[in-house]
């Protein structure tokens, strides 16, 4: 049984700093593509950044690069969120994924996915 369990979600000022973390378990860690997407009240969710275990390749959304940086333990079978300078607008559920293969950008193509921290960032 897979599970990923987020942590690390909270209420920052704007400029503030958060960091995530997902602990990974009942699954292959190191063969998949691991993500972190959000989604804001009335937004679709939308991936913020992605790390490919196997060739250690990273891809962050537009609005977070600079600011957000996704990192990973396999021996711990974790993978972070380190978010600085964070605004209103970062300000949603923060959503851990796992996907087999590649960098996909769509939801659908995750295959499993954690229960969700809320971050929220005042202004």
């Amino acid at each position: 049984q897979v599970q990923l369990v987020e942590s690390g979600g909270g209420l920052v000022q704007a400029g503030g700093s958060l960091r995530l973390s997902c602990a990974a378990s009942g699954l292959t860690f190191s063969t998949y593509t691991m993500a972190w997407f959000r989604q804001a009240p009335g937004k679709e969710r939308e991936l913020v950044a992605a790390r490919d275990l196997i060739g250690s390749r990273t891809s962050y959304a537009d609005s977070v690069k600079g600011r957000f940086t996704i990192s990973s333990d396999n021996a711990k079978k974790t993978v972070s969120l380190q978010m600085n300078s964070l605004k209103p607008e970062d300000t949603g559920v923060y959503y851990c994924a796992a996907a087999r293969q590649g960098i996909p950008l769509l939801p659908s193509r995750y295959d499993y996915w954690g229960q969700g921290t809320q971050v929220t960032v005042s202004s």
